[in-house]
Order: C-alpha cells, then sequence, then structure tokens
C-alpha cells in the first residue's frame, strides 16, 4: 500500500493535490446542498464530517424525513437518477457504465442531462425525464 501511495504523488502533480485540497466538502445554494456521498441526517448540516460527507452510505440512503434542503449527492450507484423528495441521487456509475448524468436546476424546476458513450467513443447528450 505504501508503495502504492509513493506511485500516486509521484504521478499526481503538486500544484493539482493543491487544487484538488481546496475543494468544498459542502456545497449549499438556496434549497439544495450539494455533497459527494450524502450527510449524516443524525447531525446539523453545519457540524457534518468530512468523512461522512464523502463515504456515507446508511443511515443516509433510507432516512425518510426531510434534510431541510434538499441533498444532492452521488456516491452510491443506480440505473437512473433518484429523486425521493429529501434527497436527489445522481450517481449512474460513469466509470463503469459510460453514462454520466447530471442535474439541471432552473427556478423550481429540474431536469437530468446524461452524456453516454456511443459508436467509436463519442459523446451524446440526451434529456432525461425528471
Amino acid at each position: 500500500m505504501e508503495e502504492a501511495q509513493q506511485l500516486m504523488r509521484d504521478a499526481v502533480p503538486r500544484e493539482d493535490i493543491v487544487f484538488l485540497a481546496g475543494f468544498e466538502d459542502m456545497v449549499t445554494i438556496g434549497d439544495y446542498v450539494f455533497v459527494h456521498a450524502g450527510i449524516d441526517p443524525r447531525v446539523a448540516l453545519d457540524e457534518q464530517k468530512p468523512r461522512d460527507l464523502r463515504w456515507i452510505r446508511e443511515p443516509f440512503l433510507s432516512h425518510p424525513d426531510s434534510h431541510g434542503p434538499v441533498v444532492v449527492h452521488g456516491h452510491t450507484i443506480s440505473d437512473e437518477p433518484e429523486d425521493c423528495g429529501n434527497r436527489i441521487g445522481i450517481d449512474t456509475g460513469a466509470f463503469m457504465s459510460g453514462r454520466l448524468t447530471a442535474l439541471v436546476l432552473e427556478g423550481t424546476g429540474r431536469r437530468y442531462i446524461e452524456a453516454f458513450e456511443a459508436g467509436g467513443g463519442t459523446v451524446a447528450t440526451a434529456p432525461l425525464a425528471a
């Protein structure tokens, strides 16, 4: 493991590491909060731990109640975007499926855009119903 980590450190330029380290773990805009994996529903938003924001699945995924803002997340792959009312999962497994899904928020409307691999590695986009 140590050798693999050293190989990664050697391969990734320092400025890239600094750039990535500057990312926020949680961004709140209006009625939405954007995170990688989810939140711990037992903890206030301003007290969330970075580990949960990046890795949590349960109890987040099965939590039926409101989180306040709608949580938009990835990390847990599904065949289609999952709008559960209190959370929207948009991870359609691009690294395995070749499908990348994005959520478009316009006013009070929501829709999805999907990019996918098509013959010869070209990328096409298609709107999905929200």
